[in-house]
């Protein structure tokens, strides 16, 4: 070869490593997110991502175009199998757990589960316990031995804090009322309302109306909730003054179970007055989250309206819920006012990771458990590549110390947990909902999904598969999936608080 030629080849070579590597259109990917997150099949970026010719960027506006167009996603099969999360074995006491089926349990399986060397066995026996055991002296022993702990506050890894008493309350109320009522009114006393709540349903299952009137004036509104439906169903419209006055509560919850309480109350000014109060106050708060409340709250507002509150109503047709905008506008026009819903949802813009996220990023999240909740970590991976949009935003919030000091609030052992909530319950969370992002990643065991409450309704509760569940996937968004630490959220029990979540390198 000629000196000359070396010399071209070698200016090649040069020229070739100092040119970049082509990349992606980061700011067309941007607004085919935020199309895809306004639900907006307008907007021209879509059409011009699909003739893309970065099969990246094509990809992601036909993925973007088909979820804003179908609900359910129904064609997401055709965009092809994303990466399998980790697999993982059960451990070896979920078992143990599943043996106790409540078709089949008899009182010796039962009080010998009691026993068990893990808390989740234990306490889902003490969940079956009914009445055919109260002759077993032993099984009742033991369900009374936990009783003093509904003071602790704490707990180490493999025990459990107030956990033992709130089971043990109710199934004594159901096995031995006398030692219930006796027991009762010391839980109904702490300061945890974790073991109030759980005081309420064993006040429940004793038909102690008495007690549960004085919980549904409680300070906590999950422990109002739980006394109100148990007055409803032994007391009916006699406590109808408990129920309006729940209408006042600032946890959602218990204002929709004060609503739901007054369906077929008698109709009156003082009623009209509080509902259309409370509809007010509610959006008030421009929470999205709030709308299971808000809904209810009018659907007795429907049974009761007359012309008097017509004009309220109508302002009550123009909001940034559509779903509320419409119900208002309903009772409008019963009334006789020709009304059109008008509304102007919110819109949060696209978190600035979620670009990142779309093309591949491995971000990783650790969560660390209290050390007073048992403590121990796990790491999540979030899968943008799936749902780049809600794992930017559940980054962004982690990032803010959003989920810092809450806790899981739903322990289902052989299902999910759920969590955090600012008011530890189904009904309260982030103000702005997350749009679903279904995909092709299934919920298996160790993935993480969105909790919601209807299409589109994201609240920023994670809830973790701790088995596979599959029936799952055509409704909730998988968002991330566990890489480390799943023996953790296996032992996490109700109540237990999140110390921090943490931004880790991929190792």
């Amino acid at each position: 070869m000629t000196r000359t030629a070396l010399l071209a080849l070698f200016s090649a070579s040069l020229l070739s490593a100092q040119t970049p590597a082509p990349t992606p259109d980061t700011l067309l990917i941007r607004r085919i997110l935020a199309a895809e997150d306004r639900r907006d099949t307008t907007d021209r970026a879509l059409a011009v991502g699909i003739k893309a010719s970065d099969a990246r960027v094509a990809s992601i506006a036909r993925r973007a175009l088909a979820r804003i167009r179908d609900p359910k996603f129904a064609g997401r099969d055709a965009f092809g199998a994303l990466p399998a999360p980790p697999k993982y074995a059960d451990p070896a006491w979920r078992l143990r757990y599943r043996a106790l089926d409540p078709k089949s349990t008899d009182c010796a399986q039962l009080r010998d589960a009691l026993g068990d060397s893990v808390w989740h066995v234990r306490l889902r026996a003490a969940d079956l316990v009914t009445a055919k055991c109260a002759g077993d002296a032993a099984l009742i022993s033991t369900l009374k031995g936990w009783l003093p702990s509904a003071t602790a506050r704490t707990r180490t890894a493999g025990g459990a804090a107030w956990q033992p008493a709130a089971h043990a309350i109710v199934a004594l109320a159901r096995v031995a009322p006398a030692d219930a009522r006796s027991a009762l009114p010391a839980l109904a006393g702490t300061p945890a309302h974790w073991v109030r709540t759980y005081s309420a349903r064993a006040a429940a299952v004793l038909a102690d109306t008495q007690r549960l009137r004085a919980f549904a004036s409680d300070s906590n509104d999950n422990v109002k909730e739980a006394a109100i439906e148990a007055l409803v169903k032994l007391t009916g419209h006699a406590d109808d003054s408990l129920y309006v006055a729940a209408l006042g509560a600032r946890g959602y919850q218990a204002v929709r179970a004060g609503a739901l309480a007054l369906k077929g109350a008698a109709p009156s000014a003082s009623l009209r007055a509080a509902l259309v109060h409370a509809a007010y106050r509610l959006r008030g708060d421009y929470s999205e989250t709030s709308r299971d409340a808000r809904t209810t709250v009018l659907s007795r507002l429907a049974e009761v309206a007359d012309t008097s509150v017509w004009g309220e109503v109508v302002e009550l047709a123009t909001d940034f819920d559509c779903e509320v905008a419409k119900a208002a506008a309903a009772i409008a026009t019963k009334l006789g006012v020709a009304t059109k819903p008008a509304c102007t949802p919110f819109h949060n813009a696209v978190a600035g990771d979620a670009v990142r996220l779309a093309l591949g990023a491995d971000v990783r999240l650790r969560v660390v458990m209290s050390a007073a909740h048992g403590g121990g970590a796990f790491v999540v991976r979030l899968r943008g590549d799936v749902a780049p949009i809600m794992a930017a935003r559940i980054l962004q919030l982690a990032q803010t110390g959003y989920y810092n000091g809450r806790a899981w609030h739903r322990v289902e052992p052989n299902f999910v947990i759920q969590g955090p909530s600012p008011g530890d319950n189904e009904y309260v969370g982030l103000p702005l909902f997350l749009r679903d992002e279904l995909g092709t990643v299934p919920h298996v065991r160790g993935t993480v999904g969105m909790s919601t409450r209807g299409h589109d309704t994201g609240d920023a509760q994670w809830f973790v598969n701790l088995k596979d569940n599959l029936t799952l996937n055509s409704t909730y968004t998988v968002f991330g999936e566990m890489v480390e630490g799943i023996e953790v959220a296996d032992g996490v029990l109700e109540g237990d608080v999140i110390e921090r979540i943490e931004v880790v390198r991929a190792k």
